[in-house]
């Protein structure tokens, strides 16, 4: 089995998200024996957002330039290193009511027709199914126990839709929110967090 651990905070040591799928891989790892991961930090080592010279994979059309193979070769193996994997386990903090935009810049490259998606006459059908993806959401506030608070979050909303479109079903939260607002409140989160990662990683891969 191949595990992908995807991180994206930007907080580096100081990050929940990244304590939090750290705590997921361990657990993961520790049962499912022989899982092999790959580790990206897209805090380190983003992908370009998209640009004239990256639209390669999108309009079909060959490279002319270095800059533009260049380009083609990083979306390549980002897609392939995706699509390798059997599970993948996601930091993604909530920058602003959606994703870091090192995040959003991966999820350009992987949205790739003919790659995790293809077009058919009844509309959009996924091609990368058959994943688990385990996404540790974290929060400085509440959000998800009210109306108002869900009608700001385009985290976890996005995530669910965008891999559901590659043919992803099994997307599993690892939710730790209101880590600002004070100690107990953080403590009750990560013990939160702490249940749901061993009730997601007890279960199989999809």
């Amino acid at each position: 089995m191949q595990l992908l651990h995807v991180d994206s905070a930007i907080t580096g040591t100081q990050s929940v998200s990244r304590q939090l799928t750290a705590n997921t891989v361990a657990a993961w790892v520790a049962a499912h024996p022989g899982t092999a991961v790959q580790y990206l930090d897209l805090a380190e080592k983003a992908p370009s957002h998209l640009s004239a010279q990256s639209m390669g994979f999108r309009t079909g059309q060959a490279a002319a330039t270095e800059a533009e193979r260049a380009e083609n070769a990083l979306s390549e193996a980002l897609v392939s290193q995706f699509l390798a994997a059997d599970v993948i386990v996601i930091g993604a903090p909530l920058y602003n009511f959606s994703v870091p935009s090192q995040l959003k810049a991966w999820i350009d490259r992987l949205a790739q027709a003919g790659r995790t998606f293809q077009y058919t006459d009844k509309g959009p059908v996924g091609l990368a199914g058959g994943k688990t993806v385990i996404v540790a959401s974290t929060r400085g506030g509440v959000y998800s126990t009210s109306g108002g608070g869900q009608a700001m979050e385009h985290q976890e909303s996005y995530l669910k839709v965008v891999f559901g479109f590659f043919g992803i079903t099994d997307v599993r939260f690892v939710r730790a929110e209101g880590v600002a607002m004070g100690p107990d409140a953080k403590a009750t989160a990560l013990a939160a967090a702490a249940n749901d990662i061993s009730a997601h990683t007890a279960v199989q891969a999809a």
